[in-house]
C-alpha cells in the first residue's frame, strides 16, 4: 500500500503544478491584443478625396482679400495677355482683378500646400521684393520651412549634384511670393522648378506669365499687406497639415514658432 502510495508521488506533484499553472492563468488578466493601425497609404488616398479636409477655405474670405488690397493690379500698359481673364476691369488706368477667381485659386493652393506639409514635404519660399524679404523670411521660419528672397543662381536646381558635391534633396513645394525677378524677367526659379517637375505656387500680378506655375494666384505681388495675408494662410495651411499628420501617427504636437515683433502684425481671421 505505501509503496503505491510513493510510486505515485510524481504523478500528484506533476497534477499539482498543473493545477496550479492553470489557476494563476485564470486569475491573471488577459490585455486584448493592440489594434493595428491603419496603413498611412491608405489614410493618404482617403484624404485625397476630401475636397477640404485641412478646413483651409474657411482660413479667409473676399473680404479680407479686398482690406490687404489683393484685386490691385499694375497699370494697362503693362497687362501680359495671359493675365487677361483673371481681370475683373479698370479704374483710372490701373487693372483690377476678379476677387472671386482669385479666392477659388488661393484655395486650391492653400490644400495643395497643406497636404504637401502632410507628407512630410520640404517647402521653399520665394521673394525678390527686398521690401517684403525679411517678412517671407520670418514667416517661412514659423512655418517650419525655408526661404529664399535673394539672387537665383540658375543651376542650382537642374545641377544641384555638381554643385553641392552630393546627392541633394530637392524641394517638394515652392511657393513665389512674386514670380518676377524684375519688370520684364520671370524668375529663374520658375523655370529650373518647371524643368525638375517640382510643383510651384505662384502669385501672379497683372505682368506676369502664369504658364510655367502649377498653381498660379491672381493677384497683388507688391503691397506689404497683400504678402503678408498670403504669408500668414500659407503658413496656417502648412501647420495645418503638419498637426493632422503627426495626430494620426500617434505623435507629441509641434510647437510652432513664435513671430518677432519686426514682422509684422499676425494675421486674425474676422
Amino acid at each position: 500500500m505505501l509503496r503505491k502510495s510513493f510510486n505515485n508521488l510524481p504523478r500528484l506533484s506533476q497534477l499539482c503544478g498543473l493545477q496550479g499553472r492553470l489557476q494563476s492563468t485564470q486569475v491573471a488578466p488577459v490585455e486584448p491584443a493592440p489594434a493595428e493601425p491603419e496603413d498611412i497609404a491608405a489614410i493618404e488616398q482617403r484624404i485625397l478625396k476630401h475636397p477640404d479636409y485641412f478646413q483651409v477655405h474657411n482660413l479667409f474670405t473676399v473680404r479680407d482679400l479686398f482690406n490687404a488690397r489683393v484685386h490691385y493690379g499694375h497699370k494697362e500698359g503693362s497687362l501680359d495677355d495671359r493675365m487677361r481673364s483673371y481681370l475683373y476691369g479698370s479704374r483710372l488706368g490701373h487693372l483690377i482683378f476678379d476677387l472671386d477667381k482669385t479666392a477659388a485659386h488661393l484655395r486650391d493652393a492653400l490644400n495643395f500646400a497643406a497636404h504637401i506639409a502632410f507628407r512630410d514635404g520640404i517647402i521653399l519660399f520665394f521673394n525678390r521684393n527686398a521690401l517684403n524679404a525679411h517678412l517671407v523670411e520670418q514667416k517661412a521660419m514659423e512655418a517650419g520651412e525655408f526661404s529664399h528672397t535673394r539672387f537665383w543662381r540658375g543651376g542650382i536646381f537642374t545641377n544641384a549634384n555638381v554643385q553641392f558635391d552630393a546627392v541633394t534633396r530637392l524641394p517638394d513645394l515652392c511657393i513665389f511670393l512674386n514670380t518676377q525677378n524684375n519688370v520684364l524677367a520671370q524668375h529663374t526659379a520658375v523655370r529650373d522648378a518647371a524643368k525638375m517637375a517640382i510643383p510651384t505656387i505662384g502669385i501672379v500680378d497683372t505682368n506676369c506669365n502664369p504658364n510655367l506655375i502649377t498653381y498660379p494666384v491672381p493677384g497683388n505681388d507688391d503691397t506689404p499687406a497683400a504678402i503678408e495675408l498670403y504669408c500668414n494662410l500659407f503658413k496656417e495651411a502648412i501647420w495645418r497639415g503638419k498637426r493632422k499628420r503627426r495626430e494620426l501617427l500617434g505623435l507629441p504636437p509641434l510647437e510652432e514658432a513664435k513671430p518677432s515683433k519686426s514682422a509684422g502684425r499676425r494675421f486674425e481671421k474676422n
